[in-house]
């Protein structure tokens, strides 16, 4: 793959694959990024990390064409190392901590320390989880911590969006991901944050593709999610994000 130069013929039209932890944010200012430069966005979505075909590293991997890619700064790394990223056009966007919700009217549970968070764990029996970044840390570094019985059981579902409706449809009795991808959402309540020595702060990041057909244009939509306008800070923090630090 080669980086292509911008022309004077860059198309007016740049392709989006955006998973969900900063979906609700970008969903909320895209129309005044259209407005404002005349660039029309058309927008695909994909898991950060994973494996089969709904991950943005598939996509790109099968010939699916895209100019930007927002995702956890994890998955971006192995798009680094497959050669997927334009050199130097990462961006951090917002981060996001890892909650826990119930369904809409179901009792809250204590989640504010380890003693709690197990026993809200073997009380839900079932948890679910989208299969990404956040899933695979709660299976790799929470459940072993916690030495849970076999009657707590973790499912996976692609995204973050599956793994709420997995929630709402009464399959799983508690769901784990990213405060972005739950807060905002009908039929749940967030219950809390994570305690803090299980928690994973994700910073979700764009970043222009190799192969872009419109570097130029892809640029200008991460330079303006990127900014520190009335605009961004709202919807970050509606969508219970915040700007990374440092």
């Amino acid at each position: 793959m080669t980086e292509q130069a911008a022309t004077a013929d860059t198309p007016k039209t740049i392709k989006v694959i955006i998973s969900g932890g900063f979906a609700a944010v970008y969903r909320e200012v895209l129309p005044a990024f259209e407005r404002s430069t005349g660039i029309a966005v058309e927008t695909g979505s994909g898991a950060s990390e994973g494996t089969g075909p709904k991950t943005i590293r598939h996509q790109l991997a099968n010939g699916t064409k895209a100019d930007v890619v927002i995702l956890s700064r994890e998955g971006l790394r192995t798009l680094n190392e497959d050669g997927w990223i334009r050199s130097g056009s990462e961006a951090g966007l917002a981060t996001a901590a890892l909650a826990a919700a119930v369904r809409a009217g179901s009792p809250k549970p204590d989640i504010s320390d380890e003693a709690a968070l197990r026993k809200a764990l073997i009380d839900a029996g079932q948890v679910v989880a989208p299969s990404s970044t956040s899933g695979q840390y709660f299976r790799d570094k929470v459940f072993p911590k916690l030495n849970l019985p076999e009657t707590v059981t973790l499912s996976f579902e692609a995204r973050g969006t599956e793994a709420v409706e997995a929630l709402r449809a009464g399959k799983a009795n508690l769901s784990i991901g990213p405060t972005s991808e739950l807060v905002q959402e009908s039929g749940i309540e967030v219950v809390g944050l994570l305690p803090p020595n299980f928690q994973l702060v994700q910073t979700f990041t764009a970043a222009v593709v190799s192969d872009s057909r419109a570097p130029e244009a892809a640029r200008r939509l991460i330079d303006f999610l990127s900014a520190d306008t009335d605009l961004m800070r709202a919807a970050i923090k509606r969508a219970g994000m915040e700007r990374p630090r440092g």
